[in-house]
């Protein structure tokens, strides 16, 4: 039992920084929570609410997101998008991340 919940905690943790990445590449147009969760796990990227909701309100507070509310449908929707902010900082990670693969990639070969 053990094992596995220490299996758990470290491919939490692998997968925290990956999460931002994705999210920040992602909202380019505006999405709101559930879509986004949507279009992560269609592209292959499982991602629970109770991790993406806090880490949306997180990345707005750090200037990387915007939000807005719409009253479009039978109830308000918080949307999110980059900001300027966020989309100056994205290349970097992007950068950043293909390094990172880069050298991990030998590592495990």
């Amino acid at each position: 039992m053990a094992k596995t919940e220490s299996l758990e905690n470290v491919v939490l943790e692998l997968r925290r920084g990956v999460i931002v990445l994705a999210t920040l590449s992602q909202l380019g147009t505006a999405e709101y929570g559930y879509s986004l969760l949507k279009k992560l796990s269609d592209l292959g990227l499982e991602v629970d609410q109770g991790t993406l909701y806090p880490l949306l309100r997180r990345l707005e507070a750090q200037g990387l997101l915007e939000s807005v509310w719409k009253l479009e449908e039978a109830r308000p929707r918080r949307y999110y998008v980059i900001s300027a902010e966020g989309k100056k900082l994205l290349p970097k990670l992007k950068k950043e991340w293909a390094g990172i693969v880069s050298v991990m990639d030998k590592m495990l070969s």
